[in-house]
């Protein structure tokens, strides 16, 4: 890992691109200025000598296996790159170059599907098991946004899985909520930035994305994969409200407010973690008894850390 270099030594390791620019040396020659990252921290380097395919191989979003030396500049420790080359996608475990969910992975998968197989609406229950069936494993690597909040490897599903926790101890206080529908809402309400986004690593909005938003393109899934099962109940068009209100206000993107209780205790859960978990990011590089930087998504509002 990059937090484990020593000066003076050559290594060979898997390294992401989160940066790479041209340069030009005082004698005129191209080099290459480039940043990598891991799950444990970032590094800069350099490539002096060029090759063929070096621009299209040193490209931000790669993941290379680097052969470099560790050299120290000005104080810092600095890759003195000799050569690379791209490594199979089947190979990487995208937890070792990026911020990843605090939970293991496959407890967050293993309490996703316990939740979807807790709905007991037939037709609820195949709308919602067709649409995470197909998409699983993106599911359960995606981030939730680019930045913000659950802007990590996995923190799609950690968010989902958090909202469900949620409901479930909600859902015993009131009874009368149908946790059918909520579930499910909870469950679909953010699949669409499968598309939105680009991936889990260094995350961007696509075209798709910025065009129709996560929003409108999961509720039209919701649409097209109740008529591919034949359901032509009321279930799809309040599932695709739960989609459509979530954000809970025109100004946050919904085109309609929520209209049933269930869409109410979604878009109020959906803000709730949200918001926790960017209170608890900025938290922890606070010291007790100070205040947290000003926080832009939470109204410029800073946070105050108790002493214990």
């Amino acid at each position: 890992m990059i937090k484990d270099l020593k000066e003076n030594t050559r290594i060979q390791m898997n390294l992401l691109v989160s940066q790479a620019t041209k340069g030009v040396t005082t004698n005129g020659g191209a080099y290459l200025n480039v940043s990598f990252q891991d799950a444990s921290g970032t590094i800069e380097g350099r490539k002096w000598e060029l090759v063929e395919g070096d621009s299209e191989l040193f490209v931000a979003g790669n993941i290379i296996d680097v052969k470099a030396d560790v050299i120290e500049y000005r104080g810092v420790l600095q890759l003195k790159i000799i050569s690379g080359s791209e490594v199979n996608s089947a190979d990487i475990e995208i937890s070792d170059f990026v911020a990843s969910a605090p939970e293991p992975r496959e407890l967050l998968q293993r309490k996703l599907l316990g939740y979807v197989n807790s709905i007991t609406h037939p037709e609820i229950k195949q709308v919602v098991e067709t649409i995470v069936k197909k998409d699983f494993m993106q599911i359960s690597v995606y981030p939730a946004a680019s930045r913000n909040h659950h802007e990590y490897a996995s923190g799609l599903i950690h968010h989902t899985v958090g909202m469900l926790d949620c409901a479930k101890a909600i859902s015993a206080v009131y009874p009368s909520i149908d946790t059918n529908y909520l579930y499910a809402g909870i469950i679909l309400h953010d699949l669409g930035k499968l598309a939105e986004l680009s991936g889990p690593i260094l995350p961007h909005y696509t075209m798709q994305g910025k065009l129709l938003g996560h929003i409108s393109i999961m509720s039209a899934r919701i649409s097209e994969t109740c008529t591919k099962l034949n359901i032509s109940s009321e279930v799809t068009v309040l599932l695709q409200h739960m989609i459509l209100s979530h954000h809970g206000a025109h100004e946050y993107g919904s085109p309609v407010l929520p209209l049933t209780r269930e869409a109410e205790v979604l878009t109020a859960i959906d803000n709730l973690d949200a918001r926790l978990n960017m209170i608890d990011k900025a938290l922890k590089g606070v010291n007790e008894g100070e205040f947290t930087p000003r926080i832009p998504s939470l109204e410029q509002r800073t946070f105050y850390k108790p002493k214990k």
